[in-house]
């Protein structure tokens, strides 16, 4: 099969998709983190903003509206970096106004997605992050068709550590079995907040709900997240957190994330 046949995305070796089944976990924010952890160790890296009604991508990496633009293969993704090792391709850039509100029908919404899979001219990566929103709705399925023509190596999980968020991520755990979708492992994000003063982690929401959840699903359990002021402030300015504070433990918690799923990949 030559590289017309496979399409835009047979220069990409590897594609993840992010997943909870809960709204407001993180999802966004591990997406981004993981992407520039994988940056820092020497990979180019990709994401695709699925999230049609809250795209935050864009804003988490401050490359805000930039102009879409078309080459022979499709649109030309944005890139976040000077190098361009950070390509993104997110609705956010599509939305003439962004206060306005994305109100779809299903076949609009699986249309759009099935350009983002097929239409964006990524070259090559080495991870491609799919960013979605919470649940098991039409997006989802539309993603995993269309990616469904590549490879899809799996999915992370998030959660925070609440019975009520690890109770909808176990719904989405029945999902992935239900499509055939591989469970890469399962992250706690907001996993004990970090105190700006003197750094000591605080378990306002609970603890180890992540954990015990891949314990009884069998699935591998990637690590925790801390609710982190430093973390959430550089997200909100855009700026590289992991570059920022490399001696902070939350930049140890995310890169050894992004180190164990990048061994997992590679095996």
């Amino acid at each position: 099969m030559d590289s017309s046949e496979k399409g835009n995305l047979h220069q990409v070796k590897h594609v993840v998709l992010v997943l909870s089944g809960k709204g407001g976990v993180g999802k966004s924010t591990i997406t981004t983190e993981l992407a520039l952890a994988l940056i820092h160790a020497g990979k180019k890296v990709g994401i695709l903003d699925v999230d049609l009604c809250g795209p935050s991508i864009p804003r988490m990496l401050r490359v805000g509206k930039p102009e879409v633009h078309q080459c022979d293969a499709g649109w030309v993704p944005v890139y976040a970096d000077p190098q361009q090792q950070l390509a993104i391709m997110s609705i956010g850039f599509l939305l003439e106004d962004s206060d306005e509100a994305v109100i779809w029908r299903g076949p609009k919404k699986t249309a759009l997605i099935g350009q983002f899979v097929s239409d964006v001219a990524w070259g090559e990566l080495d991870v491609l992050l799919v960013d979605t929103p919470p649940g098991t709705s039409d997006e989802h399925l539309a993603v995993l068709e269309n990616l469904r023509k590549h490879r899809v190596d799996g999915a992370v999980l998030v959660t925070t550590p609440q019975a009520v968020s690890t109770g909808d991520v176990r719904r989405e755990i029945t999902f992935c079995k239900k499509t055939a979708v591989k469970i890469l492992g399962i992250v706690e994000n907001m996993s004990g907040f970090v105190c700006p003063h003197c750094s000591e982690c605080s378990n306002i929401f609970s603890k180890g709900g992540g954990e015990e959840l891949a314990k009884l699903t069998g699935s591998v359990f990637l690590g925790s997240v801390p609710l982190d002021p430093l973390l959430a402030a550089s997200l909100e300015e855009g700026q590289d957190f992991l570059q920022a504070f490399p001696d902070s433990s939350t930049y140890t918690a995310i890169s050894q994330i992004a180190n164990t799923l990048l061994s997992s990949l590679d095996a």
